[in-house]
């Protein structure tokens, strides 16, 4: 069995076993958990959360900087008994800042109401979107102490979009929407911290295999006991004045709300130890996203990155590249280390001079179960939204945490060197 479906089982089977009187009970949290994995196949990292009533698992990739949290309602996918729409001019469209009502002939039912508000539900792994109606439902999650898996708490009325399938259509296998941890009130951290009065952060470790996510405060512990909150470097959340994500029309950036995602300040970059010289264009600066899977770079400096990464090892020889990197050598002729393959640091130095270190493992990537390793940055084009994307390889093992309130990011740097990994939270034991 799984790691996933192991972690689902002991979810589902103690939410079954919540009686009524105790599923009633007020219950406050300082911080609530979920499991984390990667499939494979689409690069994407995948949560489950459980919604309706009665209780349901439900996949979804998630999106540090989405705007909600969406779920296709397609019939018959979508069955709940406590499934309610929004009615227009309700308080839950204003939280959305939905100005559309609308009409639904193939109803009643979830997604299609009448007298509903709706408003735009994306796709950012897809780059499309679709109009959606909101609603609510019931909704279950473990708290944690940030070492155990603590008590279920509950949400009666957790906010939501409705979505189709047909808007998932580039989602993980299984995949009925995405979990939206952008910077708005309609974010999955924004409504737990509403609903459960829980800090209105996050923290996000991923790895290849499986992860863990928080969601309130810390302390964030991974076996063998080693507490990450303290070791994390602080650099501010920036807002881009611009929105980065694809509208329906998707070659037309919307000027109309600034970016729900996050973007931090990068002051350099450094291969080897040396400051590169770049040319930096793009409508915002420096984003996280796990959305992508590796960092994109805005072309020029890409150019700068691969040309110094390429000097600094030039006694390795090359192989040909496997797309989409640009940059591979065999990987026996590099080496390896507790912290990945041998190879020059790439540094990123950020706003407050701090700096957030990429090691081998970070850096590059082996494609193809082969000998074969990329350094793992990929080249955007000329003509980008966004100079540089930190993508999801270049975060696994690495814990960030979100601090939206006091508007700042905290890293870890690698927890390879710390003798731990993103994988190591204690899932199997209560606290």
């Amino acid at each position: 069995m799984s790691y996933s479906s192991i972690i689902l089982l002991l979810i589902f089977s103690l939410l079954l076993s919540i009686t009524p009187t105790m599923a009633g009970k007020p219950f406050r949290a300082r911080a609530v958990i979920l499991p984390v994995t990667k499939d494979p196949s689409t690069n994407q990292y995948i949560s489950t959360i459980f919604q309706r009533t009665p209780l349901k698992p439900v996949k979804l990739t998630i999106d540090i900087g989405g705007k909600a949290l969406w779920v296709a309602c397609d019939k018959p996918e979508y069955v709940s008994a406590t499934y309610r729409p929004a009615l227009c001019h309700s308080p839950q469209c204003k939280l959305a800042k939905s100005t559309s009502c609308g009409n639904c002939w193939d109803g009643p039912r979830p997604g299609c109401n009448n007298d509903t508000c709706s408003n735009v539900v994306y796709n950012t792994v897809e780059k499309s979107g679709q109009i959606g109606e909101l609603a609510t439902d019931a909704f279950a999650i473990r708290s944690t102490d940030g070492s155990n898996l603590g008590r279920v708490t509950r949400v009666p009325n957790l906010l939501f979009s409705c979505g189709s399938l047909f808007l998932g259509e580039k989602l993980a296998n299984g995949v009925k929407g995405i979990l939206g941890f952008g910077r708005t009130e309609t974010s999955l951290p924004s409504l737990l911290s509403n609903s459960l009065g829980i800090a209105k952060k996050f923290a996000i470790c991923l790895s290849s295999s499986k992860g863990v996510l928080f969601l309130g405060t810390g302390p964030y512990v991974m076996l063998p006991g080693i507490t990450i909150s303290n070791l994390l470097t602080y650099t501010p959340i920036l807002t881009n004045p611009i929105s980065t994500v694809y509208p329906v029309i998707k070659d037309f950036p919307d000027h109309s709300w600034p970016s729900m995602e996050y973007f931090i300040g990068l002051n350099s970059i450094k291969i080897n130890g040396k400051t590169l010289k770049l040319n930096k264009k793009g409508n915002g600066g420096t984003k996280i996203s796990t959305v992508e899977p590796y960092t994109v770079l805005q072309t020029s400096i890409y150019n700068a990155v691969t040309k110094a990464f390429t000097k600094a090892i030039s006694r390795v020889p090359k192989v040909d590249p496997v797309a989409p990197f640009g940059m591979c050598y065999k990987a026996s002729s590099l080496g390896s280390t507790r912290l990945g393959p041998g190879v020059p640091l790439v540094e990123f130095v950020l706003q407050n001079n701090v700096t957030w270190t990429f090691f081998g493992a970070n850096s590059m990537v082996y494609v193809n179960n082969s000998d074969v390793v990329c350094l793992g940055f990929v080249d955007g084009g000329k003509k980008v939204r966004t100079s540089i994307v930190i993508g999801g390889h270049q975060l696994e093992d690495n814990l960030l945490e979100f601090d939206v309130g006091r508007l700042r990011v905290g890293f870890s740097s690698s927890l390879l060197g710390r003798r731990t990994t993103c994988g190591n939270f204690n899932f199997t034991s209560r606290a």
